[in-house]
């Protein structure tokens, strides 16, 4: 978690951006993530000149020249504004015509993974004020440690919420962290994300890791895997493909997987490669069938880009691979052939496990359409017995246009770490807890693994418990699935009691309104009598 105080520094970027010019939230933090990676790359250089200095030579390659000093953090930080914008701005002809800004284009592989997606980048700051405020505000910024500084990024990517533009490249943070909760990324395990926006589930599955199995990164085999196989995302805007390397490497994630480009493209010929797929596609986007990779339309024929990637999330997931994706209700409860197809193939040829319905608020304020959490996984040969049903009624914020939260951090925070000893002091506030305690009770029972003969729920004593459809968390049988056409829609299958509500019989309401009637005329009455009438 990051103090109140940087969160203020945090703020007042934000507002310096605003105030001198620059509204669009993803322009601020395009030009912030640029600043930051130079304060990145001079501090390695001292780093660097440190070695050669205490041990006479470095294994390490220079970032920066001797003749390039001028374009480093620590020398331009100190100068007046105007040198400053001029560094930014005007080639410098003893320094090969570069600027400070064109200098990061130069680096290719050399300055990691996010130098390599320069391609195209623009310098937006317009004044030598401007520059020179934000600057010093970096400058006090803690990015070199390790705990605050990718806590403090994603804090500025929440800013993108706030604003309530560009919605769609933010998932809700808990919401992504609740969905790792589920999924329970393993030693061996190869994530991606194929819709990869800030990379908010490659960060929340290496702060799982962080946080569940520090005694993994003690050993050296974990160590490479997860430096050079374990994250891996797809992108097709090249500005959101800067802010998620550069998430990542905030994170302490320095070497990802990164492919630019449409994910559905023929360019991707990613197939059976990964063990884990968390990704929130874009919704009500339609596609050509000839931008559309050919083996992805074998499954259902569709221009839809939400079933499209369910598609391609099938086709990229290994045997035995697990997925959670958020899909709008639609693809739930869909009527054409291409909807039924889908999810005919999910329930008859690979195992679905769980549908959680998650409330239409969570993704206010720039969008309100109501979405669901599908959970599967890839086998080829069925093995869906029942699903698990779960009707999320509440997030831990408000599902208003200004999403309060509900609960207090250190609760929320709980949620996740102590689910068990919080369910009384989020009742009615947050369901993350529950869905994590019935998740767990239910993935390992025989009935959602499929190992049983018998087909009734209350065959199994543990799972006796979700078989009230009149709760929020229940299981239902696939036969029932198949009667339904594939329906996977909650209320498909959830039951409503209705209280039985007695009236009094018209003849006594009658003698009521009459009663309530003379009242009235006595009183009118005595009014005119008063008066003198």
């Amino acid at each position: 978690m990051i103090t109140g105080e940087i969160k203020s520094q945090i703020d007042r970027i934000w507002n310096d951006f605003w105030t001198g010019g620059i509204s669009n939230p993803l322009t601020v933090i395009e030009q912030f993530t640029y600043l930051i990676f130079l304060k990145q790359i001079d501090h390695k250089q001292t780093l660097i000149d440190k070695e050669k200095s205490d041990l006479g030579s470095s294994r390490k390659k220079d970032i920066y020249t001797e003749d390039q000093k001028e374009l480093r953090w620590s020398f331009f930080k100190d100068k007046d504004p105007e040198i400053m914008y001029q560094l930014f701005t005007r080639p410098q002809v003893h320094i090969d015509n570069l600027t400070a800004f064109d200098f990061m284009k130069t680096l290719g592989a050399d300055g990691g993974k996010f130098s390599e997606y320069m391609k195209g980048a623009t310098f937006m700051i317009a004044t030598p004020k401007l520059l020179d405020k934000v600057v010093q505000q970096i400058d006090k910024l803690p990015l070199d440690k390790k705990d605050t500084k990718g806590d403090l990024y994603e804090y500025m990517l929440s800013k993108i919420a706030e604003a309530g533009t560009n919605g769609q490249f933010r998932t809700p943070r808990h919401i992504i962290r609740m969905m790792v909760e589920l999924l329970d990324p393993k030693q061996d395990d190869t994530i991606c994300d194929p819709s990869l926006g800030t990379a908010g589930f490659l960060v929340a599955a290496s702060e799982f890791l962080r946080e569940n199995h520090k005694d993994w990164f003690l050993e050296k085999d974990f160590r490479n895997h997860y430096n050079s196989e374990m994250f891996n995302g797809m992108e097709i805007d090249p500005s959101m493909m800067r802010i998620a390397s550069m998430n990542l490497q905030l994170h302490g994630i320095e070497t990802p997987n990164l492919m630019g480009g449409s994910a559905l493209a023929e360019s991707n010929d990613k197939t059976g490669k990964y063990s884990v797929i968390l990704a929130n596609p874009p919704f009500k986007g339609a596609l050509d069938y000839e931008e559309v990779e050919k083996s992805l339309l074998q499954i259902t024929k569709t221009k839809k880009t939400e079933l499209l990637f369910l598609s391609l999330i099938l086709r990229m997931l290994k045997l035995g691979g697990r997925a959670a994706v958020i899909v709008p209700d639609g693809v739930l409860f869909g009527s054409s052939t291409a909807h039924k197809n889908l999810r005919k193939e999910l329930v008859e040829n690979q195992q679905l496990q769980g549908v959680i319905s998650m409330p239409s608020g969570v993704f206010k304020p720039y969008a309100g359409v109501s979405t669901a959490i599908l959970l599967f996984t890839k086998t080829n040969s069925g093995g869906t017995d029942h699903v698990w049903f779960y009707d999320m009624k509440a997030d831990g914020y408000s599902l208003d246009d200004k999403r309060n939260l509900l609960i207090s951090e250190e609760v929320l925070e709980q949620c996740f770490t102590e689910p068990s000893t919080i369910l009384e002091e989020t009742a009615g506030k947050c369901d993350i807890p529950n869905i994590i305690l019935d998740w767990n009770a239910v993935k390992n029972s025989p009935l959602v693994r499929g190992v049983v003969e018998d087909r009734g729920v209350s065959g199994v004593q543990t799972d006796k418990r979700f078989t009230d459809r009149t709760q929020q968390s229940f299981l239902i049988p696939k036969a029932d699935i198949v009667a339904n056409d594939y329906d996977l829609s909650i209320n498909r299958y959830k039951e409503t009691v209705y209280e039985e509500v007695h009236y009094e019989k018209p003849a006594a309401l009658i003698d009521d309104i009459k009663s309530i009637d003379a009242k009235r005329h006595a009183a009118i009455l005595e009014l005119e009598k008063m008066l003198g009438s």
